[in-house]
């Protein structure tokens, strides 16, 4: 079935006009019906600013603005438009960089924020508030129609403009059996300008679940959220879920509603699952591994320790196959670049058709991963963030693994830094509970890695930097150990 993501609101405003789709945790809810009302006005007062089929439309708002984010969203697209989502924690260079990249016609934005000068600006306020403007009654998109281009973190250079499809974004909605219905709401604290935001946002369109959050994530505000709200369904990123371990939300909120608690955009630790089943007693752990790129196809792992290290197998018509850089398959248990197809029409990077990330229908992850003889996918790094010590390639994430056994590690991140005969070696990043001398940490891991994957360098650091994706910045970590 091919749907845009204006008919999906469309149809669920007509069938439940008075639902719950969206709540800020301290706002009112943001029913179907008027979100669709909403929206449908925006996208009248875009026309009338001269906003055409295929311009692209920047839309830049913060936590506490999710729901005119979402009514922004849909009538940028409703009026034939491509949105942009942008959070409003970029810095200004960067802000501009992909406004102007993906030339963008305007830009909605939050109150009281600043945006750069690219086209025109204005609120939603300030667009309701035109009168001199013929109600207009746009051509309704179509499957194939670009609807959103989403901006990669850029952890390992500039970020690119993804484009996506109105049948992309929509694949697999639609249905009958709507999709977390053991909840009657689903909590998240991702970010506006993300893939795992996006994602939530389509949730709030199709799925059975009210999505809930909040204006700004503490561990003790999100634990309060899923039990003042009875959240059946929970998403977060690694990064969220030691912070509530750390906190020991557990021991103060009653969790115990949470029967499916998924970790999105980077890997979860062993360790970190396994304290997650303390603190949320009820839930199945689990990881979903995508990109930016690749979505809506991922693998996901409900938590084995058995299989501490896989990130599962493909779902709902994906696939998964490790491959030369070339995209020839490699057989089992190989080491080799990630690769996924997705069921849904593919994503693109704006301007860049000719991108060897895309090629027949598979996107390059840029990941480097093995899988098992029963379709279980393993990741080995980021081809990127691999280690070349010596005659040696290390893999940050198997150091990372061992490194969280630690009984005093928060979080961790390895990363590799410049030696004069090695070339490189590796060096870690840690926040932790109790001191923890390197020596110390040395000694714990010499059991669980070769002395070629042992950390040369050990930087004790509060709290590990991370982009507005949840992902952490190594490249920053790098520096501090450079400098040193």
């Amino acid at each position: 079935m091919n749907l845009t993501v204006s008919q999906l609101l469309h149809d669920r405003a007509l069938a439940d006009p008075d639902g719950a789709a969206m709540i800020v945790h301290g706002s009112d809810p943001l029913t179907y019906g008027r979100w669709h009302e909403r929206s449908t006005e925006l996208a009248n007062r875009l026309v009338g600013r001269g906003v055409g089929r295929g311009d692209r439309v920047g839309l830049v708002f913060g936590a506490a603005d999710w729901t005119d984010y979402a009514v922004a969203f849909c009538g940028v697209l409703a009026a034939g438009a491509v949105a942009v989502p942008l959070s409003d924690r970029l810095a200004p260079g960067d802000l501009r960089f992909m406004l102007d990249n993906c030339g963008a016609a305007g830009v909605v934005h939050g109150a009281g924020l600043t945006v750069p000068g690219v086209g025109w600006s204005a609120t939603i306020e300030d667009l309701r508030a035109e009168t001199s403007y013929e109600k207009a009654a746009p051509e309704p998109p179509a499957p194939g129609d670009p609807a959103q281009i989403l901006y990669t973190s850029g952890t390992t250079g500039r970020p690119k403009g993804v484009t996506a499809t109105h049948a992309n974004l929509a694949y697999g909605c639609g249905g009958r059996r709507r999709p977390f219905a053991h909840s009657r709401h689903l909590a998240h604290a991702f970010p506006i300008g993300t893939n795992a935001g996006q994602t939530m946002l389509v949730n709030a369109l199709d799925a059975h679940p009210a999505v809930v959050t909040l204006p700004r994530f503490t561990p003790g505000r999100f634990a309060a959220l899923i039990e003042s709200y009875r959240a059946g369904t929970v998403f977060l990123v690694p990064a969220m879920a030691i912070e509530l371990i750390n906190a020991g939300v557990g021991e103060r909120h009653d969790l115990s509603s949470v029967l499916l608690l998924g970790s999105a955009a980077a890997p979860l630790p062993s360790a970190v699952a396994t304290a997650l089943t303390a603190t949320f007693p009820n839930a199945t752990i689990t990881n979903y591994y995508t990109s930016t790129e690749a979505a809506p196809a991922q693998t996901v792992m409900m938590f084995d320790p058995d299989r501490p290290g896989s990130v599962g197998r493909a779902i709902a018509g994906g696939r998964v196959r490790i491959a030369t850089p070339e995209g020839e398959p490699l057989p089992a248990g190989e080491v080799g670049e990630v690769w996924m197809r997705s069921p849904a029409a593919p994503r693109a990077y704006y301007g860049d058709p000719g991108s060897t990330t895309f090629r027949d229908g598979w996107v390059r992850m840029g990941d480097l991963g093995r899988i098992d003889d029963e379709g279980y996918l393993y990741l080995v790094d980021r081809e990127s963030d691999v280690v070349k010590s010596g005659a040696f390639k290390v893999s940050t994430i198997h150091v990372e693994e061992a490194v969280h056994a630690h009984p005093a590690v928060i979080e961790a991140a390895a990363f590799g830094v410049p030696h004069p005969v090695l070339g490189t070696v590796v060096a870690v990043a840690l926040a932790v509970r109790e001191p923890l001398a390197p020596e110390e940490l040395r000694i714990f891991l010499k059991d669980r890695l070769a002395p070629h994957e042992v950390p040369a360098h050990v930087l004790t650091v509060d709290a590990l930097p991370r982009n507005d994706g949840g992902k952490v910045d190594k490249r920053a970590l790098r520096g501090r150990v450079e400098s040193t």
